[in-house]
């Protein structure tokens, strides 16, 4: 029997040894040393060695006021000014951007970092400690491929938008076709798949788009296949080719103002008009509705022939690109080229005006072939050079996965069929 107990005994002590040894154990990790915090690091300072202040520039403001403000001498507001235009021109700074100024902790508080958000990646700093120096950053990035394909119920702006796609995305495509498809002239039902990054700061802050890897646009049922391709190394010249490695570039753009606007009176021969008792008047441009100031650009490499004002034309500038065509671009609210310039495809040439014989803001493009004017968008204009046989190869082992990448990606159907299936199914 006294075994028994001592036995009883000797587990009671045990089980409470191993309590006493687990409490221990407890304490010891409740009285650890606690972690280290981290510090809080913003374009490479730790902010929690200044007072900090984030503020955006204001109407009225200068780099010199706001370091005046901020207790900085004169000499170092002088130097940056003077030593570092290449890196930080103080006079161009915009007004709404933002910046951040990290000042002494100190009871004197003086400025010693100056931070000038350039975007949301690109910053500036000019650190006014020592001697003061300005240098360019960038923020670390993250690329996150997205794949979109979507299906035209009333323009292309409209559908990707719905899609939750950045608007410069939008212009991009539009450019990269802009050779082979009349966008003012889209139809319902027709398609398309993009394939690009989107970057992110942070894993959550958007931060703009990288360039289109590939694209599909499918116009009246016809699939077309766009992707990038760099053809000579030494000069860099990344152009947008198909399927059959033919380039998607024309030697002409389809209209002399970027995507987005109204195609507002086509070429017509036999055109009446009721201010002149609806006798025939023919026209003989394509009017581009646009507002006041919209920016006209050559639709292909040429010389500038006329940059001048004539009657019911306003002011107009006229091209000559080759021996066969030209184009002549009216109603300019002011021009940017002179006669005998020559000028790049794309290039502003002027800017939409009401100069002439016009009843609203618009460029009259005007296209001409062996000196008679002809419709432009009737023309097949002629294309750039496709991919030269020795690259072809390289090409379609280049483009192959990306094609099926393509090929792969589901169309969203529009939102608002959507909504009507559901009003049929739930009446």
């Amino acid at each position: 029997m006294q075994k028994f107990i001592g036995a009883i005994l000797a587990l009671i002590v045990l089980v409470s040894c191993k309590q006493d040894q687990d409490k221990v154990e407890m304490e010891e990790l409740v009285q650890a040393e606690p972690v280290e915090k981290l510090p809080i690091t913003k374009f490479g300072f730790n902010l929690e060695e200044f007072t900090v202040v984030h503020d955006t520039i204001r109407w009225g403001d200068s780099f010199g006021e706001l370091m005046l403000k901020n207790k900085v001498e004169y000499p170092k507001i002088a130097a940056i000014s003077e030593n570092f235009k290449d890196t930080f021109d103080v006079r161009r700074i915009k007004v709404g951007k933002p910046y951040t100024i990290l000042k002494s902790k100190d009871t004197s508080e003086v400025a010693e970092i100056f931070i000038y958000e350039n975007d949301k990646v690109n910053f500036t700093v000019v650190d006014l400690r020592d001697s003061a120096v300005a240098y360019r950053s960038k923020r670390r990035v993250k690329y996150v491929e997205r794949e979109v394909g979507g299906i035209i119920d009333n323009n292309l702006s409209e559908t990707l938008d719905n899609l939750g796609v950045d608007y410069n995305i939008t212009i991009d495509l539009s450019e990269i076709y802009a050779w082979t498809i009349d966008f003012f002239r889209l139809e319902k039902g027709d398609r398309f798949k993009i394939i690009y990054d989107e970057r992110f700061i942070n894993d959550t802050i958007y931060a703009g788009h990288g360039p289109i890897k590939a694209a599909l646009f499918e116009h009246k049922g016809r699939p077309i296949y766009a992707f990038p391709y760099v053809t000579d190394s030494l000069k860099n010249i990344l152009d947008y080719y198909d399927q059959d490695a033919n380039n998607l570039r024309s030697t002409f753009l389809r209209a002399p103002i970027k995507f987005g606007y109204r195609l507002s009176s086509r070429y017509n021969l036999k055109r009446k008009i009721a201010y002149y008792g609806y006798r025939v008047r023919p026209h003989k441009g394509t009017d581009y509705a646009a507002p006041i100031g919209t920016p006209i650009i050559a639709t292909a490499d040429g010389t500038v022939t006329e940059s001048t004002r004539k009657g019911g034309n306003g002011k107009y500038v006229k091209i000559r690109h080759n021996g066969t065509y030209s184009t002549q671009y009216l109603h300019m609210q002011k021009q940017k080229v002179k006669k005998g310039e020559f000028v790049r495809q794309g290039d502003v040439i002027g800017w939409i005006g009401m100069t002439g014989n016009t009843g609203g803001p618009h460029v009259c493009y005007r296209f001409w072939k062996n000196g008679r004017q002809v419709d432009p968008l009737r023309e097949k204009l002629p294309s750039a050079e496709p991919i030269v046989d020795s690259l072809r190869t390289q090409y379609v082992e280049y483009i192959e996965p990306l094609k099926e990448q393509l090929d792969c990606i589901e169309y969203t159907e529009p939102i608002f069929e959507l909504e009507e299936n559901l009003v049929t199914l739930n009446p």
